[in-house]
């Protein structure tokens, strides 16, 4: 990425800090807020492709009253996420 279109991004995100957190939070606070925010959007994204199969996953533990739920959503995302990966690298 070039220094233009990153200082363009870095202003469009400042924008949105402005409008959206103006009397929210102090000025010199919005990174203690957009840093985070940041983060979870990108992990959103990451986990998008696997999302409904985890989540039906899910409503199938809490309906079979399964506590123990963690072992079986990994398996199911890493089982999409496997597949997925393989198909994006063969186009």
């Amino acid at each position: 990425m070039d220094q233009a279109s990153h200082n363009k991004i870095v202003s469009f995100i400042w924008g949105i800090a402005d409008d959206v957190l103006r009397d929210l939070y102090a000025r010199g606070k919005y990174r203690d807020v957009i840093l985070p925010m940041c983060v979870l959007r990108r992990l959103d994204a990451v986990l998008e492709p696997t999302k409904k199969e985890v989540l039906e996953t899910k409503k199938m533990l809490d309906d079979a009253g399964i506590i123990e739920q963690d072992a079986a959503l990994a398996r199911q995302r890493k089982k999409r996420s496997t597949t997925h990966r393989s198909s994006a690298s063969a186009i």
